[in-house]
């Protein structure tokens, strides 16, 4: 049960971290410095690119169309959106199944929820630890080639917020799943535990079939023991 409060408390907090990394703003962050103070700040994200003077107005732009955005921005947008529903999933299946509340039915159905939302936590983190890798290369690729000449970014917070989350959700998810999966151990091992005690032997019966033996018939002497046959002489009744 504690190793199921401290996964639930990890998953849930890395949840957290990823989801509030989808609306957040600096994805990627540029800046252009005058001679006394920074004239201008671009920043972007998965739904908008701006631009913030440093009178801290700021101008925005969504971007248009779904069709004409780059393959990468589509891409980051679906792994994050799966991993925020994925990660809502599994904390309904983590409040069921786990030993701490009282639904979900017996300990079995219980446990076997608890495994899906384990999985369904690591299947959370791999989508946004996916997708901010794959924001995080197409920034530094374009940073680091000398032919790009358009405006290049640096990382920005949201990328590294969604690391830790998607951390957490891993770690969490794989506490989950071992520790059902050792339950599981554990009672498979005392299930095969028999306890061997006095064995009773039973005696087929001779009988035809349709006869059964009297409980109180006693079986027939046993002469076969020379010991115990009395050898009587001619005068014994005389």
């Amino acid at each position: 049960m504690f190793q199921e409060i401290v996964a639930f408390t990890l998953t849930t907090s890395g949840w957290v971290l990823v989801s509030s990394t989808l609306p957040m703003d600096y994805w990627k962050v540029s800046s252009l410095d005058g001679t006394v103070i920074t004239t201008a700040t671009f920043w972007s994200n998965l739904w908008k690119t701006c631009v913030t003077d440093s009178t801290g107005v700021s101008n925005c732009k969504d971007f248009p169309s779904l069709l004409a955005l780059d393959g990468y921005i589509q891409a980051c947008r679906g792994l994050m959106i799966a991993a925020v529903c994925l990660g809502f999933f599994g904390t309904i299946f983590a409040l069921v199944g786990m030993k701490c509340t009282k639904i979900g039915g017996s300990d079995k159905n219980k446990a076997r929820i608890a495994c899906c939302a384990g999985v369904n936590f690591i299947l959370s983190g791999l989508c946004s630890v996916s997708a901010c890798s794959l924001y995080a290369h197409r920034i530094t690729s374009e940073f680091f080639d000398p032919m790009f000449m358009a405006q290049k970014y640096e990382l920005g917070a949201a990328l590294f917020i969604g690391w830790a989350g998607s951390i957490l959700c891993i770690l969490g998810g794989s506490i989950l799943c071992f520790s059902i999966a050792n339950s599981f151990k554990k009672r498979h091992s005392q299930a095969n535990y028999i306890y061997k005690g006095a064995v009773s032997h039973s005696h087929i019966s001779s009988y035809p079939r349709g006869q059964s033996k009297s409980v109180n018939e006693r079986p027939p002497p046993d002469y076969s023991n020379s010991s115990r046959v009395q050898h009587f002489d001619k005068n014994a009744y005389v």
